[in-house]
């Protein structure tokens, strides 16, 4: 599938619920968070149903979200299932890790996604000092996340990313930290800026902290960066070598970097049930209604292709967005 602007469509994004044990600063708000009722929230049958037409008109890539995905029961069988569909060539999920080490059927969630086919794990990670962890995420579950990552190490995932929200005057203190525990567990560490996906409010001076501000403060302890133009993941992340090591880290700069948009190939699936051609968009179409009315195959495979068409070319996030859902009931 190509949209108007050359998009082309592979890589499918499905939140299979918008709970989650966490309550980040920047993913929700601060009062009281109303979840969907379980009757409106797609069913894993019907996911997969439409999964498997998107399969049929070229989407290879399918990553989990939430919320928190591992709060909805059954989501490691569900993987399994999505890895079974023609066409499909890599699952991945994105988690906060408080999840991973728990015991399912006696070995661990993260053990079970890599038996039911997840090639890949982005974990949440934004600061490794406890108190810090617990303001941002209004949770005490820092041993929990680490745990996780342990786990899913010992798991065998061919990728794990660890992804860290940029925050002025919180991830300042935080990048040696956590370029280090990276470095020691063999993993790529992602910096990412905060986007409206909450509040057009969390953008404020005193939170935002681009990307080039972080590769700065990155510089000052570590000499200048080496950049790795080669070097992709399925995302939109510009890497960088850390000098006289092996270390690569990647930053994403939703707000400042102006081609962000240029090689985007996703859509997004909500929890209840609406496909999201852009994340920074008020673009949503409801495709439970027409699910639950019965659509043939085709009848879903030319509502895809309709949402496509109506891919913007990017972003609304540096047009004074202001969120038409929390980030929790979009997916990550």
């Amino acid at each position: 599938m190509e949209d108007a602007f050359g998009h082309h469509i592979s890589y499918l994004r499905v939140s299979v619920t918008d709970r989650c044990n966490e309550r980040c600063r920047y993913c929700m708000p601060e009062e009281e968070q109303a979840w969907f009722p379980k009757e409106e929230v797609l069913s894993y049958e019907e996911m997969l149903r439409v999964l498997r037409v998107g399969a049929g008109l070229g989407i290879k890539k399918v990553r989990v979200t939430g919320g928190e995905p591992l709060t909805r029961p059954g989501v490691a069988d569900f993987c399994a299932q999505i890895s079974r569909i023609p066409g499909i060539q890599q699952v991945g999920i994105s988690t906060n890790g408080t999840l991973l080490s728990k015991l399912e059927q006696g070995e661990t969630i993260a053990a079970r996604l890599v038996k039911a086919g997840v090639y890949s794990a982005n974990i949440s990670l934004d600061s490794l000092d406890r108190s810090s962890y617990q303001r941002t995420t209004g949770r005490d579950l820092l041993p929990k996340v680490l745990e996780g990552i342990d786990a899913a190490i010992s798991a065998g995932f061919r990728a794990i990313h660890l992804n860290c929200v940029l925050m002025k005057n919180q991830t300042d203190r935080e990048f040696v930290p956590l370029i280090n525990y990276a470095y020691e567990k063999g993993l790529l560490l992602r910096f990412i800026e905060l986007m409206p996906v909450s509040t057009q409010e969390v953008l404020s001076e005193n939170n935002f902290l681009s990307t080039h501000a972080a590769k700065q403060m990155v510089e000052q302890h570590y000499g200048e960066l080496i950049p790795l133009p080669d070097f992709k993941t399925n995302g939109p992340a510009t890497y960088y070598a850390i000098p006289g090591t092996e270390q690569k880290i990647g930053f994403i700069g939703a707000m400042t970097n102006l081609h962000f948009c240029e090689s985007c190939n996703k859509l997004r699936l909500t929890s209840d049930g609406k496909l999201r051609p852009c994340l920074g968009s008020y673009l949503e179409f409801d495709l439970k209604e027409r699910l639950r009315a019965g659509c043939t195959d085709e009848e879903l495979a030319d509502f895809i292709h309709g949402v496509v068409a109506r891919k913007p070319k990017e972003h609304d996030f540096r047009h004074n967005y202001q969120p038409n859902r929390r980030m929790i009931a979009i997916g990550g």
